[in-house]
């Protein structure tokens, strides 16, 4: 197994609150499944589920190199039985993901984390 790519964002979780409250649907839409505006909208502390979710995207945009390949709206953040976060890949991302990997095995980690104001995501890719 080899590292391919190590990604990190850090966000403002004050701008993903100011993005969500001035363009709303529109900013949602664009960067985040509709699971995760439901999951988030669920959630006590929605505006850093979102904000997470944001950094989580862009650190694997950073592990990859290529982001031109990929979209916001086809990645999507789920949790996994013990609660740990995944990174689901769809659609045509998932395809550009394959040929970038040259159709190799994959296993992306992630790791979120928050202290307002700040929310943060490191991303592994391993190839295999």
């Amino acid at each position: 197994m080899n590292i391919y790519g190590i990604g990190t964002d850090i966000v403002n979780i004050n701008r993903i609150k100011n993005s969500i409250k001035k363009y709303n649907d529109t900013f949602k839409n664009k960067i985040f499944t509709q699971s995760e505006i439901s999951n988030c909208e669920k959630r006590k502390n929605k505006i850093e589920c979102f904000a997470k979710r944001f950094a989580a995207k862009e650190a694997l945009f950073k592990a990859v190199r290529k982001n031109n390949k990929l979209k916001f709206n086809e990645i999507e953040v789920q949790n996994n039985r013990s609660g740990a976060p995944i990174l689901l890949i769809k659609g045509t991302s998932e395809k550009n993901l394959k040929k970038i990997f040259k159709n190799k095995k994959y296993k992306i980690h992630l790791s979120l984390s928050d202290d307002k104001p700040w929310a943060v995501a490191s991303v592994i890719i391993f190839l295999y």
